[in-house]
């Protein structure tokens, strides 16, 4: 993500005038503290099963009769693309049994099997429960993934699984070094979500900057209708299209600085500018009234019922909100807006990354087993088979040659050709969960966006939030290479 040095960038155009002012208010979420008194490397007992034999259709050597246990997150991709996977894993070791266990609440029902040593041997670790994945790293609790990485890939003997991967996949899994601790099997692209049906209907373009934006938003609200609406009970989303936002007002070295806790990165001229501009969302009325108090699935639904012209998410929308989404709406995905002529990097940057982590924890008595998993997943056929039943890209460099793409997941695809080499990938989310849902997220976002605190108060939780976290020695701490 190139330098991480933070610079500083006078003369930011019209983003100097905007003022503002609020009340501060209180906002109250359940905590999402995990893995506090994690197990370390060394619990549990050594139950790991026997190796199996190695060959060419078993090039991981795994135990033909041994259990499987995977857990997959219960969210927006849904549980067909893993159990069609499941089936293939089975099917090449019909000795073996598989217990495949969906659920929304990864942290609260896995935490225990962590500290027990006793983790199931593959994890979707995704959603609002996710467990804290630099401090699952940090305590030695993953499986290095290497061995996956360096085997033959699924479709081809002669290409090893990690030359299959898509641009910066492999990177995201790595936190130190070389070894890889994530395999993360969605490819997402997070942005500003409309319907190109309701901009039509507007006679409108997708704004290319911030005045035409206001401007757009103004026009619908004369119709009853909202510019914005997002996930007011988890204002994490708003980085989807915020750090972008970020990232393309200043640089990518300025995200970079951030996910370094560098002292002031917070400060930054071009994160004031991108709190101001969304601010003014607030402040002339373009939210959708009621947004602090709705989730993440009425927000959408919100959107797809025509209430709101934009949302901040990622592509596992589609899917997530397929259900209300009415066939006409022409759901498409965009990069942020431009600020204005002064902002360092072109309309059309935007950030994609790995999603939908999957990991193998370290004390899994069937470690091969998950990792096995996870290669018959990265074969093409599964890749094509979860870009149809979901909507979405995965990690499978390829998978969509001889598919009819739905004009959401085109569209991300065109988004992904348009931003050529910018392409961001801020990495608080991964490093570290608490900092960036509970603090930054909730405490700081959530609270300016719902208008209690203003962009300045903000901009100061969220350095104090992350000075602590960069003095707390009780969390590992990372930075880009």
């Amino acid at each position: 993500m190139g330098s991480t040095s933070a610079q500083s960038n006078e003369g930011l155009g019209r983003r100097d005038v905007i003022k503002r002012s609020a009340a501060i208010g209180l906002i109250t979420v359940p905590t999402m503290s995990f893995l506090a008194s994690c197990a370390s490397s060394d619990s549990g007992t050594d139950q790991k099963v026997e190796k199996g034999k190695t060959s060419g259709k078993n090039p991981l050597g795994v135990n033909e009769t041994a259990p499987l246990d995977f857990v997959l997150f219960d969210g927006g991709f849904g549980t067909e693309y893993a159990t069609d996977a499941v089936k293939q894993y089975t099917n090449a070791f019909p000795k073996a049994k598989v217990k495949f266990t969906p659920t929304q609440k990864i942290q609260s029902e896995l935490q225990p099997r962590f500290n027990g040593g006793t983790p199931p041997d593959l994890i979707d670790n995704s959603g609002a429960e996710q467990m804290d994945m630099g401090v699952l790293v940090g305590k030695k609790q993953l499986a290095d993934l290497t061995p996956l990485m360096d085997a033959p890939s699924f479709d081809d003997p002669n290409k090893k699984v990690r030359d299959t991967l898509r641009p910066g996949v492999l990177e995201m899994g790595q936190f130190d070094g070389d070894p890889v601790w994530i395999m993360y099997y969605a490819y997402t692209v997070y942005g500003v979500w409309y319907s190109q049906t309701a901009l039509d209907k507007l006679d409108a373009e997708y704004p290319e900057d911030w005045d035409a934006m206001l401007a757009l938003c103004e026009k619908a609200k004369k119709k009853g209708i909202a510019g914005w609406t997002y996930a007011g009970k988890y204002p994490y989303y708003l980085p989807f299209s915020l750090y972008p936002f970020i990232g393309k007002i200043g640089g990518r070295e300025v995200l970079d600085a951030i996910d370094n806790l560098e002292p002031n990165a917070w400060k930054h001229p071009a994160v004031k500018s991108a709190f101001e501009a969304y601010y003014e969302l607030f402040k002339k009325g373009y939210i959708l009234k009621g947004t602090p108090g709705i989730d993440h699935t009425q927000s959408q639904t919100a959107w797809t019922e025509g209430k709101a012209l934009f949302l901040p998410n990622g592509s596992w929308v589609e899917n997530e909100a397929a259900k209300t989404t009415p066939k006409d709406f022409q759901m498409k995905v965009a990069a942020p807006s431009s600020l204005d002529s002064s902002d360092k990097l072109p309309f059309g940057t935007i950030w994609a990354s790995g999603g939908e982590p999957f990991i193998v924890p370290a004390n899994a008595k069937n470690p091969d087993g998950g990792m096995e998993q996870l290669r018959i997943m990265l074969s093409e056929a599964s890749s094509k088979n979860f870009t149809t039943k979901v909507k979405s890209l995965s990690a499978f460099n390829g998978g969509t040659d001889g598919l009819t793409l739905s004009t959401a997941l085109q569209s991300g695809v065109d988004a992904l050709t348009k931003a050529g080499s910018n392409v961001l990938n801020p990495r608080l989310q991964d490093w570290y969960v608490a900092l960036q849902k509970e603090k930054i997220g909730v405490g700081a976002l959530g609270e300016m966006m719902a208008g209690r605190i203003t962009p300045a108060e903000a901009i100061k939780k969220c350095q104090e939030y992350a000075d602590a976290a960069a003095k707390d020695d009780s969390i590992k701490h990372y930075k880009h290479q």
